[in-house]
């Protein structure tokens, strides 16, 4: 597991960095989504905020995952469902990890393997080609509903 400070600390020194002030709802968001293991649509995060303590408006949400998103600092992850997903972007090199997506109950589970990586830079390599980024999604069941 990586030993990079939390995102959070990345984010708002990024945000500061483009003039952004750290407002109660940005704050609320960036923090939420730094616990996540893995990537929430804006309904969940609006879902997980209204369940907790710290209230943020539907527009407040959607405003700050676009500041995010445009920043650089959150991903858009398409799973094929036609919801789009939002996951914590790190430095180069900090963090990556791919999603295993159950076929049943659509349990999202991120998983990470370093001989995957190594497996797509060699096939990249072989065919010649600049790798800039890539994305890995595994279909099937879950252990819980196997």
């Amino acid at each position: 597991m990586s030993t990079a400070p939390p995102w959070t600390a990345f984010a708002n020194e990024r945000l500061a960095n483009e003039g952004f002030r750290r407002g109660g709802g940005r704050a609320a968001v960036i923090d939420l989504l730094d616990a996540q293991e893995c990537a929430l649509s804006a309904q969940e995060i609006e879902d997980q905020l209204k369940a907790g303590t710290r209230k943020v408006g539907r527009a407040t949400v959607y405003r700050v995952i676009d500041e995010l998103v445009d920043l650089g600092l959150l991903g858009r992850v398409e799973l094929g469902d036609g919801i789009a997903r939002f996951e914590r972007v790190f430095p180069e090199g900090a963090h990556h990890h791919h999603h295993f997506v159950c076929s049943n109950c659509e349990k999202l589970v991120p998983f990470e393997d370093e001989e995957l990586e190594r497996v797509l830079r060699r096939v990249a390599r072989r065919e010649g080609l600049v790798m800039e980024s890539h994305e890995v999604t595994l279909r099937g069941r879950c252990p819980d509903c196997s």
